[in-house]
């Protein structure tokens, strides 16, 4: 059975950080519909002004974010010790799990383009120890298709395996397509899926989405994306949904308002990070 399209979000452009221009795609209103991923942000910008204020020091707790930069550079540093940088086309995985302050930088480049995806945690894993993983160029397949390519940034696609979701399964592919060039996925019937058209227009189960739109499509064993008469590049997110409660407030995602207000009382008390480490 193919996969149609049943739900679909064009951003709006917004602000964050310290005055970071982007396009957010999905948010506390797309919840139930794209479970298990809470959030998407759109970037792309060839003006530094635009985005080199980046993400000053700031808390997360109950979610994972997951950072593509497919041209420019981020650059991370976290309460717990890490300090790292990513660039064209590399990923950054930080797991917020039991709570973790960290900052982003975004230097100057010729052009900046990518999204960050918020993967929410299963209530059993939200107070799991934080933690942090970038996935370089070197760990990251490339695989040829006969009309373009397709990058495999996390998970399993065919007989090919990259970086393993440690709480959640995640299939994350970077398609790219050479003008009407075309790939069909098989996918598992009951998992939920997304696709993000990051550059260009394509038309997905036969339905045409515009650049810069998300799209949840129905279950089903198997899904075509086709280019139109120009190149696309399009962003492939496969996981599990998990159909639990979402209380949501700022940076810090949970199940229950309590545990909300803790996050926040905890941070106000300094007692927000279970092992405290000199930032």
């Amino acid at each position: 059975m193919e996969r149609k399209v049943i739900h679909q979000v064009t951003g709006y452009r917004t602000q964050d950080g310290a005055g970071v221009n982007l396009v957010r795609v999905l948010g506390n209103r797309t919840i139930e519909e794209y479970d298990p991923i809470l959030m998407l942000d759109s970037f792309d910008s060839t003006n530094p002004e635009e985005y080199t204020a980046g993400f000053p020091l700031h808390p997360h707790r109950g979610i994972e974010t997951i950072s593509y930069v497919y041209r420019g550079q981020m650059v991370h540093k976290d309460s717990i010790g890490n300090e790292d940088s990513i660039k064209d086309g590399e990923v950054q995985w930080m797991t917020a799990g039991s709570g973790i302050f960290h900052e982003e930088k975004l230097p100057a480049s010729e052009r900046l383009l990518g999204v960050q995806l918020w993967l929410n945690l299963p209530a059993k894993d939200k107070m799991v120890p934080p933690a942090y993983h970038s996935i370089k160029n070197s760990e990251i397949e490339e695989i040829p298709l006969d009309n373009g390519k397709l990058r495999l940034l996390a998970g399993n696609y065919e007989d090919k395996k990259g970086y393993q979701s440690k709480y959640l399964p995640l299939d994350y592919y970077d398609i790219h397509l050479n003008p009407q060039g075309s790939i069909i996925i098989n996918t598992e019937e009951d998992r939920s899926i997304m696709v993000f058209t990051l550059l260009g227009d394509a038309y997905v189960g036969g339905e045409l989405l515009k650049e810069k739109t998300a799209a949840k499509l129905s279950p089903g064993t198997h899904v075509e994306i086709k280019a139109t008469d120009e190149k696309a590049q399009v962003l492939f997110i496969s996981s599990q949904s998990l159909k639990e409660p979402v209380v949501w407030g700022g940076p810090i995602v949970m199940n229950t308002r309590e545990e909300l207000e803790q996050a926040f009382a905890d941070i106000k008390q300094g007692t927000f990070l279970r092992k405290e480490i000199d930032y």
